[in-house]
């Protein structure tokens, strides 16, 4: 109800606008155990990095307030840490759908924005084969930056935070933990193009034009055929009574 009040109080757009674009950056991630897991702390000495990617859909229907999908491929995982062994990674693969209500606020050039929303994802390839559940599923959040050129796109500047409310390991009464959620901070980068709908009514108007254009220019030369013929036939009167 909530995201329904706020989309029905932007002004809408006289025609919606679609974009496609791509986006990457860096991340680091780690996972939320409970129990804690021991050489974990600190936090720097869990975290994994790694990079992001995909592909970014927006369609924007109102002024400030815009739909936004990602189809995107996501490095997790955590790490442990001990002074004899040094750290030891558990990398995650991830292929993620984020579907995000996309916030923005500033002047037609430049904006400030915002996206929230849930993501849904699955783990593509475990290098440790260390992880029970391969499915997962969360929300995003981010906020950042946007500038909006004439001819070249959007591009963004975008820090995200997503947390996961599934769990790398069962978490029941039975299991070891009673928490797995892997999270992750990234800071990426974003470029848009604006995809333009084909009007039909348009390219039935040019064609229209065309065949006017056309017909114009058969008329006006039919024309000045026929001012050349009359003035042959003129002149073939003028010669006769001439000889006359």
């Amino acid at each position: 109800m909530l995201v329904t009040a706020v989309v029905s109080a932007q002004p809408r757009l006289s025609k919606p606008e679609f974009y496609l674009g791509i986006h990457g950056g860096v991340s680091a991630g780690t996972v939320i155990f409970r129990p804690a897991v021991a050489n974990m702390t600190p936090i720097t000495n869990a975290c994994v990095l790694g990079g992001n990617g995909g592909l970014v859909f927006r369609y924007a229907g109102h002024k400030y307030c815009h739909f936004q999908m990602e189809l995107n491929y996501q490095h997790k995982g955590w790490a442990t840490y001990s002074e004899s062994a040094g750290h030891n990674y558990h990398n995650l693969h991830y292929l993620e759908l984020p579907i995000l209500m996309n916030l923005n606020f500033g002047s037609d050039v430049c904006r400030w924005f915002f996206n929230l929303g849930p993501q849904i994802g699955y783990c593509l390839w475990d290098e440790n084969k260390s992880i029970d559940h391969p499915f997962d599923w969360g929300m995003a959040a981010g906020t950042g930056l946007y500038v909006k050129t004439r001819k070249a796109g959007i591009y963004e500047l975008e820090i995200r935070f997503d947390y996961s409310f599934g769990g790398v390991y069962g978490t029941s009464i039975t299991d070891t933990y009673n928490m797995a959620s892997p999270m992750d901070l990234s800071v990426n980068m974003a470029w848009l193009m604006p995809v333009r709908k084909v009007d039909k009514r348009k390219i039935y108007e040019e064609k229209e034009r065309k065949k006017r254009i056309e017909e114009e220019k058969k008329r006006q030369e039919e024309e000045q055929k026929r001012i050349e013929e009359e003035k042959k036939k003129q002149e073939e009167i003028e010669r006769e009574y001439q000889v006359r």
